[in-house]
């Protein structure tokens, strides 16, 4: 832990080699089982292999207790109930492969996430974030189907505009945090007003059998990705729509209780903040904090993990890797990337090639850290779970 928060806010690597510049990228191909051909970019010293395929919009990753990969599927874009968590099983590392997908939940209402948390008295419990309400059921390691009724933790408000109106907000993100809490993001109906419910555009607090609900963190526009990481809970935040293109940032916070992070009055441009002049509040933007890292307008950052260890490879090692999910409007083209991140360094891009030209051949999700050397990404335009490893 200590030495996590050390590279974190301390000196967050100035002396790594990848301070030299842009990595190199390299066309990897790319053949999905329904015919689809195309290359992406990224280091020649990394491998790329799509490990389950045939999925619809998939999104967040989950380890069991046990340690299968649980994953989330929202099925298309509408206000649905056709969305099932998938168990992705019988993983072999040889062929950088699932052997399995399997329907562990279905019918579900827009379901982004779901956790594991394991009680002081040792039983296991899994937590799922749909649209309109949170969750918990026991859980019994092996199982393939729930074996316990589901008790309703919380409650969200689940309306609002379309997405052509940059409202909407279907996704809620769970993550457990270190310090034996249960946070939730509950994202804006809007683009930008004033809300209704207190609860929208902020991160939830809450004990683990839901008890003591407050805000955490508010102003949050879409805080789609959380992961709590040494004692810190680390968020993405997507800025609003009509500033133009280039403006605002897509955010990353490492959150602090009670903060508030200015939407809608204040907007971060450049990693400083700014006050929006259609949505002007008395208290203006004095005490609104600064993003810990920024991303370009528009290029939506989702999923993250931290790449910490020893013996990973110095391009990444002591970053995150982000998930840049791209523009909604591919011809502003802004994300459709996954980028390397270090606290007061340029991005880098360590993945590209979804979007060529006109033409989006997918649109990254979530990453989730296997080992010193690989990861998983999801992409959930495609539908497909990808595996990335460091060649031997």
């Amino acid at each position: 832990m200590i030495k996590i928060l050390s590279i974190l806010f301390i000196s967050l690597v100035c002396s790594m080699t990848s301070l030299a510049g842009q990595p190199k990228l390299v066309p990897h191909a790319v053949n999905l089982k329904n015919g689809t051909h195309f290359s992406l970019n990224l280091p020649p010293n990394y491998e790329i292999i799509p490990a389950a395929e045939g999925l619809k919009r998939v999104r967040f990753f989950a380890k069991s207790p046990e340690g299968r990969m649980f994953i989330t599927d929202m099925h298309d874009l509408t206000d649905n109930k056709k969305g099932i968590v998938y168990i992705l099983d019988e993983w072999n590392a040889e062929t950088g492969q699932f052997g399995k997908i399997i329907p562990y939940m279905t019918g579900l209402k827009n379901p982004n996430s779901v956790q594991f948390y394991t009680d002081s008295e040792g039983q296991d419990w899994l937590y799922l974030a749909e649209t309109h309400q949170l969750t918990r059921r026991k859980f019994t390691q092996g199982e393939i189907k729930p074996t316990s009724k589901a008790e309703v933790l919380a409650t969200f408000p689940d309306y609002g505009l379309s997405y052509k109106y940059g409202g909407w907000h279907l996704t809620r993100t769970i993550e457990v945090g270190g310090n034996g809490k249960i946070y939730v993001s509950v994202g804006s109906s809007c683009n930008a007003c004033t809300e209704k419910e207190k609860v929208r555009a902020t991160v939830l607090e809450m004990n683990p059998d839901g008890s003591e609900q407050k805000i955490f963190a508010k102003g949050l526009r879409n805080a789609v990705g959380l992961k709590w990481i040494g004692k810190f809970l680390f968020a993405t935040n997507q800025g609003v729509d009509h500033l133009g293109h280039n403006q605002p940032n897509e955010t990353f916070y490492a959150l602090k209780r009670d903060a508030d992070y200015g939407w809608a009055s204040c907007y971060s441009s450049n990693g400083k903040i700014f006050a929006d002049p259609k949505f002007k509040r008395p208290s203006g933007c004095k005490n609104v904090l600064p993003p810990y890292a920024y991303f370009p307008a528009h290029s939506s950052a989702l999923g993250f993990d931290y790449f910490d260890q020893t013996s990973t490879d110095d391009m990444i090692k002591n970053s995150f890797l982000v998930a840049l999910h791209g523009s909604t409007d591919a011809s502003i083209g802004h994300g459709y990337k996954i980028v390397i991140m270090r606290k007061g360094q340029k991005l880098q891009t360590f993945m590209d090639g979804f979007l060529v030209g006109k033409t989006v051949y997918g649109r990254p999700c979530d990453i989730y850290r296997i080992d010193d050397q690989s990861f998983y990404f999801s992409d959930d335009q495609g539908g497909v779970v990808y595996y990335v490893k460091r060649k031997d």
